[in-house]
């Protein structure tokens, strides 16, 4: 059990030994940003645009980082890039929506995740959207949707995390576009049946 940062125990067979000055064993870190991104292709996600519109502009931003938090509040999570446009907007606009994408979106997924082109005058004429309850647009024809209003902004590095209270929320029909190793996928075959396991 940690008593501070660094100065924490490990339980071992030999015994209880301190922790080194990072919470591991004694030594030095060995992550390297290429491992970190190996590591982390291997985590399968969904994927997922994050749109928001201030004044007259609409943006939209591919992620794969998604998280549910609460149901009491309803609190969702997405981490998106610092310098993202879409993060200025957000926090002006105190307002956004989470789209979970088809296995059918892949186009989209592969548009709005492309530099500069998330960015619009108007709603984007590739993707038709609707506003909901908060007035964020939300992908028609999407497998799943949360519409936010912005309850707080977290640090995390090189990204932002967005904390939204959901306002709206619904679901509809389909195979969800999932990303593996780098690449947009498909599920391969029948889902299996849930054994009603929660967390």
């Amino acid at each position: 059990m940690s008593t501070g940062r660094g100065t924490g125990t490990r339980a071992t067979a030999a015994g209880v030994q301190p922790l080194g000055a990072q919470g591991g064993p004694r030594g030095q870190d060995t992550a390297s940003a290429d491992a970190f991104r190996t590591a982390s292709r291997r985590w399968t996600t969904g994927v997922a645009v994050v749109t928001t519109r201030h004044g007259e502009e609409v943006f939209a931003k591919t992620v794969s980082s998604l998280c549910t938090l609460s149901l009491d509040p309803l609190l969702i999570s997405v981490a998106v890039t610092a310098r993202s446009p879409l993060v200025a907007a957000v926090r002006a606009g105190r307002r956004y929506a989470v789209s979970v994408l088809t296995g059918q979106q892949e186009p989209l997924a592969r548009h709005f995740a492309a530099p500069g082109s998330g960015r619009a005058l108007s709603l984007f004429t590739v993707a038709p959207m609707r506003a909901e309850a908060t007035g964020a647009p939300v992908l028609e024809n999407c497998l799943a949707w949360f519409d936010c209003r912005l309850h707080s902004v977290l640090p995390g590095g090189d990204h932002v995390i967005l904390v939204g209270q959901v306002a709206a929320a619904d679901a509809g029909p389909g195979e969800p576009l999932i990303y593996h190793q780098g690449e947009y996928r498909a599920l391969a075959r029948p889902h299996l049946p849930s054994t009603g396991a929660r967390t």
